[in-house]
This record gives C-alpha cells, structure tokens and sequence, in this order.
C-alpha cells in the first residue's frame, strides 16, 4: 500500500449520507482511495441526512453496504476499521431542522481545511441546503460545492437552481459532476487526440464519415421508476453524458488542459449543435421481452400504469463549424437492451480508389471504436491481408489496446478520480453553468415537441437492439449502426 498522500486535509460533508448514491459509489470511493493510502489522516467523512441514525448505526450500516458494493477481494479488514473511524453522521433536513448545531460545531474548529458539501439529493434541494449552510456560516473560502445531475428538468429549471446556488458559492467553488468524465477511457480520449499527432489530422470531416455514440444498459428502471417516470431518456442520458461525450469528440485542441482550457471548448461545440428536427429524432419504451434469457415486465407494468416517458432515445446531432460541418453524430441510448456497453466510434470515409475492384464490396471503412464499459480500450478496426497464396483476399483485423491488457492493477472508478479532483480544486472534468443551460437550450425543443404533440412513444421488446426507428434513422442516411454492439 502506498502512503503517498497526495491531496490536502478535508472535511467532506455529504447530504443524503444514507441515500442511494453514497452508500454505491461515493462512499466505495472514498474507502478505495483510504485503502490506496491517498487521504491524510485529518480527512473526515460526514454523512447528513433525515435519517435519524446515531454514529454507530450509521458505521454500521456502512460496512454492510461496502460488503455489497466492493468487491470482495478489495474488502481488507484494516482499511474498512480504518475508513468507518473517519466517518461522522448529522441528522439534519435542508430547511435547517434537527442537529445542525452538531454539523456547525463538527467544523467550526477546522475552518483552514477544504470543505467539500456533496449534495447527493434531489436538484430542488440545492438551493434551500445552500442557503442553510450560508445561514449557518459554513461556507469558507477553501468550500467547493458538488451538484449531481440533473440540474433542472428545463432551462428554465436549470437557470433557477444555478441561481439559487450562486447566491451562495463563487462558479470557481461549483463543481458539476458527470461520472462519464471520470472515466479512465474518457479521459484516454483527450491524450490520444492531443498527445498524438497519429490521429489528429484525420480528425474532422475530411476523413470521417460519421461518429456514433452509444450508451447501452440491461436494466430497466428498478426502484428509480419514480424519478425516471418524471425524467426520462432524453433528460437522464443525452442532456448530459451523451452530450459531454460528444463535446469531447468534436472540439478543438485547448490551449492548456488545465482551469477553463477544456470546458471553453466544449461549450463552443454546444453552441454549434444544429437543432434537431422530428425526423431526426426517435423515442421509445420497452415492452415486456426477455433479457439474458430471464423475462422481464414492460416499463409500464413497473409503473403500474400507462406512461408517454420514453426509455429509448435515438437521434442525429450536427455540429456545425469548420471542423465537422456535413459529418452526423448520431446519439442512442436506452435500457432493457440486448447488452450492457457504452461506446464511441469514429467512422472513417472509405477509400477515394479501390486498386483491387473486384474486392471493393470488402472494402470496409477503418472504424475507432473507443469502448467506456465493460472492458474498457480503444481498437481500430483494420483490413489486412489474409495469409497464403492465390491472390488477394481481404480479412477485418483489429488493432486493440485493452486496459486491463497494458495497464498492471485496479483501474479506479470514475468517482474516485472526480471526488479527489474536487478536493484539489480541479474543476476539468466538471461542467460549467454556461454549459449546463447550452446543453438544455439544444434539448429542450425536442421535449416541447414531444408535449405538444402527446402521442405515444414507439414500442420495443426488451432484450433487442433497440426499435426499428432507430435503424431506420440511420440507414436512410447509408450508414449502420455499429455491429458490435448486437455481437
């Protein structure tokens, strides 16, 4: 185990300690990161919610969930007693009911330390907690505040709730937070384009054809049917990781990685997002199928009632500037599929000249598929050659770094590297207000749109690639969905 400490002290304070979120993945996070030997000794952990809990409860409570949520042969018996001596709970609500005096004094004697708020609860909440704390004099210099999407529901929404926030912490102390951007293979994406000349000259629309980015899930809407019923595909997974994954395909090279180098250049992709027409758009639920084999209930029999909330979203996005004007981006997301992965690909144009003519119907276009989840690397789909004698004969090959395959240990999960980033102060891998409210300009039509005309979504069976709608979407373009993904 390494004792490398490479952040500063901290008090991290998460509301809704007791929620979902925390107990999954930031609290997994933490304890991964104590286990490594990456926080000081001074870091506190303290969790505040409705709850009611005392501290040994709560410790307890903790430990089970990390039996569940940490694999097991990450468990180590030393770094959990270690990680639950850091943790401290508050029974508090938003509006300044219950301990708050408890959570004003647990602080008040560290006032130098980083002081990290989490807000792991609903949007609306964001702004009353932020007024809470400020009444309660908690905010320092050295506090930085995270926002888990969504933000809103709408612009309108949005620009609320950044308001409210705003009254309260500096947008330096904002952290939105995307957990796609924590990602080992997203941030990958940036040093290939930008450490690599090998790539950077075929990036743009002389040399792509088209780009595709998918995020496929297995699962349905389990016990989030109430939230997702009120969200939906397009709110939940385009507004923002879909988007931000495109963001960081089609922008440009920045100055410096570093501040607000990163997140300038993605806003200017939002801003050159064309609006999407009906055509260029479709919606979906699923009905009831079989997935791995295993039946399972259509959305609305989860509901227990019927429902216009789409689980399938397909749609083609053009970004228009210099770089990319005329090469479509196309866009899916959904759950109950046919397999669990989320995926970029780069589609390459073909060749200007076939010297083999009568291979040309085997001359498939170079494909970079960038894989996310599950076994995260990059391969680039090639043709070669096929070995012997008489004559040429074509054979797709691949070229394939796999992580788990170059890289030696655990890879970190996407929270453990955004939660010590926040600590640090790094705000590169977190959204902007500005982007957050371009990002809900571009998606907000479409789901006007949809109100407006009140029709149903179109069906699809659970544990299939999706509707028809949606290959039709992108084959009356000439173009298919990338194979793999139905592999």
């Amino acid at each position: 185990m390494s004792a490398v400490v490479t952040i500063a002290a901290c008090d991290f304070v998460v509301f809704g300690g007791t929620g979902d979120l925390a107990m999954r993945k930031l609290l997994p996070a933490l304890y991964q990161r104590d286990r490594d030997g990456r926080l000081p000794a001074e870091f506190r952990v303290i969790a505040v919610s409705r709850a009611g809990m005392d501290e040994a409860g709560y410790r307890d409570k903790v430990e089970a969930e990390l039996r569940q949520y940490v694999p097991a042969g990450e468990l180590d018996a030393g770094a959990v007693t270690s990680f639950l001596g850091r943790l401290h709970y508050v029974s508090a609500d938003a509006d300044g009911s219950g301990d708050w005096d408890r959570l004003q004094t647990l602080l008040e004697a560290t006032t130098e330390r980083v002081r990290v708020f989490y807000l792991a609860v609903a949007p609306r909440l964001f702004g009353p907690i932020s007024a809470t704390l400020a009444a309660h004099r908690l905010v320092t210099e050295r506090t930085r505040v995270v926002l888990e999407k969504p933000i809103g529901t709408d612009l309108t929404s949005a620009r609320q709730i950044n308001d409210q926030v705003a009254e309260v912490f500096d947008e330096s102390q904002i952290y939105r937070i995307d957990h796609y951007l924590g990602k080992e293979t997203v941030q990958n994406l940036l040093v290939m384009r930008f450490a690599n000349m090998l790539l950077e000259p075929l990036w743009n629309a002389r040399a792509v054809d088209h780009v595709q980015v998918t995020v496929a899930e297995t699962i349905g809407v389990g016990q989030r049917a109430g939230y997702y019923d009120g969200s939906g595909a397009l709110r939940d997974m385009v507004q923002n990781h879909l988007l931000q994954l495109l963001c960081l395909v089609a922008m440009e090279p920045p100055t410096r990685i570093e501040n607000d180098g990163v997140r300038d250049e993605k806003l200017k992709v939002l801003q050159a997002l064309a609006p999407v027409g009906p055509a260029g758009v479709v919606r979906a639920q699923y009905g009831a199928g079989l997935v791995d084999g295993v039946p399972v209930p259509a959305y609305r029999d989860e509901l227990d009632g019927p429902s216009n909330t789409e689980t399938y979203v397909a749609l083609k996005a053009e970004v228009h500037n210099w770089r990319w004007r005329g090469v479509p981006f196309y866009l899916r997301t959904g759950k109950r599929l046919d397999r669990r992965a989320s995926e970029i690909v780069v589609v390459f144009k073909g060749v200007p000249h076939s010297i083999w003519p009568d291979l040309e119907p085997e001359l498939t276009p170079n494909r970079l598929v960038i894989r996310l989840q599950p076994n995260e690397g990059v391969r680039m789909h090639m043709l070669a050659k096929a070995p012997g004698p008489g004559g040429i004969r074509l054979k797709p090959v691949n070229l394939d770094l796999a992580f788990a395959d170059q890289f030696e240990g655990r890879t970190p999960e996407a929270y453990e590297r955004l939660l010590m980033d926040v600590v640090r102060g790094n705000p590169t891998l977190f959204m902007r207000r500005d982007e957050v409210e371009a990002a809900w300009a571009w998606t907000e039509p479409v789901l006007r749109r949809w109100e407006a005309a009140g029709d149903r979504p179109k069906q699809y069976f659970a544990g299939t690639a999706g509707p028809s709608a949606a290959t039709t979407l992108i084959e009356r373009d000439g173009r298919t969905w990338h194979e793999e993904m139905r592999a």
